[in-house]
């Protein structure tokens, strides 16, 4: 069974975006950044890869899920398949066609299409890239968090998630910590 891994970034305080959406805050700092390129560049959409001669071969996920306002940004400014290296699944109830043929709808449980897509034969994961109401609703699902913490303090946002009170366990895998203040820190699931 495949596995589904939130990997998301987030502030010291436990916000993804701003109260408006907006990520600025939150773009990989160096040295995050070259450890995505290392470890998972098919986290990083196709104009970084473009910008930077790079390909994106998946290493860690072939998949990506990820809720409407996640997309927002990209179809924002005309990019209709930010990850065409990867199945992209966009959940929504606002679109009723796909911009793109490389990204799929789910416009109904997000949790029946995650279920499928982990029941499948293959080696790599699946990436949930968000967002807090996403990851709420299929927090039952996750299996793994790679969770991106920047030094930065927003104050008030979008939290991790986004769900009614119901403690989960996970267990602390380890993390890696940057001179520029950033750090990975990975857990998985108590089953």
């Amino acid at each position: 069974m495949r596995k589904l891994t939130y990997f998301v970034s987030h502030s010291i305080d436990g916000y993804i975006a701003a109260p408006d959406g907006a990520y600025e805050h939150l773009m990989p700092y160096q040295d995050v950044f070259h450890w995505m390129l290392a470890a998972c560049p098919e986290t990083l959409p196709a104009p970084v890869h473009d910008a930077m001669g790079t390909k994106p071969e998946p290493k860690l996920y072939d998949t990506v899920v990820m809720g409407r306002a996640t997309y927002a940004p990209a179809l924002e400014q005309g990019l209709v398949s930010p990850y065409p290296h990867l199945r992209q699944y966009v959940v929504t109830s606002s679109l009723t066609e796909s911009p793109s043929p490389d990204v799929t709808l789910v416009p109904g449980d997000p949790v029946a299409t995650v279920r499928a897509l982990k029941a499948e034969e293959g080696e790599r994961g699946i990436w949930l890239a968000g967002g807090a109401v996403l990851a709420g609703a299929l927090l039952d699902e996750i299996d793994e968090l790679v969770l991106k913490c920047y030094p930065v303090v927003a104050g008030a946002g979008i939290p991790l998630f986004r769900a009614g009170f119901r403690p989960v366990e996970f267990r602390f895998l380890g993390q890696e910590s940057f001179p520029d203040g950033g750090r990975v820190a990975t857990y998985v699931r108590n089953r």
